[in-house]
């Protein structure tokens, strides 16, 4: 790998917003510059990949040509704060639901079981609806990221307020998923109110809460919870999507785009001079999503993947970033590497890169 050098550029925080989990750059250790709130943090020169591209996560402002999707992004990512604080508060309705199996024949546990998972479900129904307009996000963020005639790289410098979004947008879907993965009170729940209402329906039944909740919505919703990781897995059929409805635009816009972000993510984490300004730990875990995103989402639409020999990702280096971690932190992280790509376990992975990942 050659080295990196470095750049004046900011770190990816915002105040008042829980997706960014930086912390103030006033805490950073100051650099001499004529701009005093700037700092030297990341760059990365991959020549065998392509250009030099810096990234400026923080004061990114949108231009006059990215207002537009921006401002669209923006009202999907000032919604998702509150779906992450939501999910973080799902506590579920175990008690509840293990009283009344436990006592089929007692009519008022019933009833008091259905009307604590009654809320949790709508509450489910709202993070699943919100989905499709993350979805409907990235898409536009896509679309501006890649559109002619400008190459990937230069999309990337020129729109650095929609690289900014796309990179949160990939901080709170892991941040979701990994809610997700240790909470069984989600499947619980769902499970008990669909054999709740199946029986209903059996014994010609109909409960108020299937008019919020009908049945073809309870069949999508089972699918997204079904997944390990469902926001990962929405943003990644939604750029493979994107990739085969777009089939004037070369795959290649799509994934420079993303391997390119995977690079500078990766920099920042492994470089020492660079990380050694984090007084936040959570600056780290940012750059970790992100790059772990964009590495998933690479090898979903990449042809031979992101494990190939030929992939623009150093995927040895950026597992190597994640092991140096502490597990409790990456785990997740980690689980989501073994098991939401597509080409891991493909003959071309090398041994090394699996074991790595054992």
């Amino acid at each position: 790998m050659l080295p990196c050098v470095t750049q004046d550029i900011l770190p990816p925080y915002h105040s008042n917003n829980p997706l960014s989990s930086s912390p103030n750059p006033d805490t950073f250790t100051s650099h001499t510059h004529t701009h005093k709130h700037t700092r030297t943090l990341l760059a990365c020169a991959e020549l065998e990949h392509g250009p030099i591209v810096f990234l400026d996560f923080e004061h990114a402002q949108p231009t006059e040509a990215e207002t537009a999707v921006w401002n669209q992004v923006s009202a999907v990512l000032e919604e998702a704060h509150g779906i992450l604080a939501e999910l973080q508060s799902y506590n579920g309705a175990g008690q509840e639901i293990r009283e009344a199996i436990q006592n089929p024949g007692d009519l008022a546990l019933q009833e008091k079981a259905w009307n604590a998972v009654c809320p949790l479900v709508a509450k489910l129904k709202r993070f699943y609806e919100f989905s499709l307009r993350l979805e409907n996000a990235l898409r536009s963020l896509l679309e501006a990221l890649t559109s002619p005639p400008y190459a990937p790289m230069q999309h990337l410098e020129r729109e650095q307020a929609l690289a900014k979004q796309f990179a949160e947008i990939l901080h709170f879907t892991l941040s979701f998923d990994e809610l997700k993965m240790t909470n069984p009170a989600i499947q619980n729940d769902f499970s008990y109110y669909r054999r709740t209402i199946s029986r209903n329906r059996l014994n010609n039944q109909q409960l108020e809460a299937e008019n919020e909740v009908n049945n073809e919505m309870a069949n999508r919703m089972s699918l997204f919870y079904a997944e390990a990781t469902p926001m990962l897995k929405t943003l990644s059929n939604a750029t493979t999507k994107f990739v085969s409805e777009n089939k004037t635009l070369p795959i290649e816009d799509t994934t420079d785009c993303l391997s390119t972000m995977a690079c500078v993510c990766r920099v920042m984490l492994e470089t020492p001079e660079y990380r050694c300004r984090f007084t936040n730990t959570d600056t780290m875990l940012f750059c970790m999503r992100v790059m772990v995103g964009v590495i998933i989402l690479y090898d979903h639409v990449h042809p031979v993947g992101a494990f190939a020999k030929t992939s623009k990702i150093d995927m040895k280096g950026c597992i190597k970033v994640l092991k140096e971690q502490p597990s409790n932190s990456v785990e997740g992280l980690l689980n989501a590497l073994r098991y939401t790509t597509r080409h891991l376990n493909d003959d071309s992975t090398s041994k090394q890169i699996r074991a790595l990942l054992q």
